[in-house]
């Protein structure tokens, strides 16, 4: 067993701990503490219900515990299963006291944040990301939403967990194609703040494929106390922030546009990443480190079949987008972000062509 990392998300009255370790689930950490109330609702899906929920359910033993099983995928990131968890908050008469546990990847964890945001004006809520890319993304940072048929989480709120709980263990039952793209996202770490662990990164590739468990607390502990570090200075993103959407400006619409499942959402990031490295000032030694780096980990750098003006129209229907204007994030260097409201369609029609046709 590795020895459990705890990190803080600095807010002030709302902030809370990060917790990484192995076997947290299968070994009865003690979520009871964490529970406001007198019970509980764990949301999780098909596909991890069956591995983790049993062993979740016999840890809490003096709350009251329900549980709802969605169906899984990120096409299920809508208002309608999303209503489904309100009308089982209904169903049990949950109070302002019950906590929501988030058992899952980025949807379930999305979903259920919005939900817990949503009920009763707000009660608290538990994170346990089961997969690579919610571990070191989505599930830290109080970003909760939905998706709309014409962009991805445009219905959504700000609302802080009251812990975020990462179990690697849940990482061996990963599939290798979700397991890759979740390491999309631990690259854009390094590119946008920390060239020294962008460096790590290429010097531990063929153990983070492998999931060394060292490696991978490494990757997960730097990537969040990364994520950590920026929410705590701009909680809402009015400005630092928004350097964690590298990538996403062109990813979020690679993903609408190919529909969401058939391009896996770090699958759409890397492939975004290049583009804005693309539009960057950066060297091209560095472009190509990103680049190389990339396809080593088996993330793909082009997409193919992409109408590029609806690839331009979902885009302006980013949630980033300001005054009409597309914001991309570009890298002066790497390890070295910016936020970049004034790239004109021109450029990024001709980028846009350049690698994904």
């Amino acid at each position: 067993m590795i020895n459990q990392k705890i990190l803080e998300v600095q807010l002030g009255k709302r902030s809370y701990p990060i917790i990484i370790g192995s076997s947290l689930i299968q070994d009865g950490f003690n979520l009871e503490k964490w529970i406001t109330g007198k019970d509980c609702l764990i949301v999780t899906n098909e596909v991890i219900a069956p591995l983790y929920l049993d062993s979740l359910l016999s840890s809490i033993k003096n709350k009251g515990v329900h549980s709802i099983v969605l169906p899984d995928g990120e096409s299920n990131k809508n208002q309608k299963v999303w209503a489904k968890i309100l009308d089982k908050l209904v169903e049990m008469r949950a109070s302002r006291d019950t906590t929501i546990i988030a058992l899952g990847g980025g949807v379930i964890g999305d979903i259920s944040g919005f939900a817990a945001a949503s009920y009763m004006r707000g009660i608290s809520y538990i994170q346990i990301p089961t997969t690579l890319l919610s571990q070191v993304d989505s599930s830290v940072g109080g970003k909760t939403g939905i998706n709309h048929p014409n962009g991805k989480n445009l219905i959504g709120a700000f609302h802080q967990p009251k812990l975020v709980l990462i179990d690697t263990a849940t990482l061996c039952t990963l599939p290798e194609r979700e397991f890759i793209s979740g390491l999309a996202e631990v690259i854009k770490y390094g590119a946008i703040a920390d060239e020294k662990f962008f460096s790590w990164l290429e010097n531990n590739v063929t153990n983070l494929l492998q999931r060394e468990p060292t490696a991978l607390v490494q990757a997960i502990l730097t990537s969040c106390k990364t994520k950590a570090e920026i929410v705590g200075e701009d909680e809402l993103e009015m400005g630092k922030r928004a350097l964690l959407n590298f990538g996403h400006t062109f990813g979020h619409a690679i993903e609408n546009v190919k529909g969401y499942g058939e391009i896996f959402h770090g699958e759409a990031i890397a492939i975004g990443m290049l583009l804005a490295a693309d539009i960057s000032a950066i060297h091209t030694d560095e472009k190509a480190r990103l680049e190389r780096l990339i396809r080593n980990i088996g993330l793909p750098h082009t997409a193919n079949s992409i109408e590029i003006d609806s690839l331009l129209d979902a885009m302006l229907l980013d949630k980033k987008v300001q005054d009409k204007k597309l914001r991309f994030i570009l890298l002066r260097s790497l390890g070295d972000a910016v936020i970049n409201n004034n790239i004109n369609n021109e450029d990024i029609r001709n980028v846009l062509n350049k690698r994904l046709n």
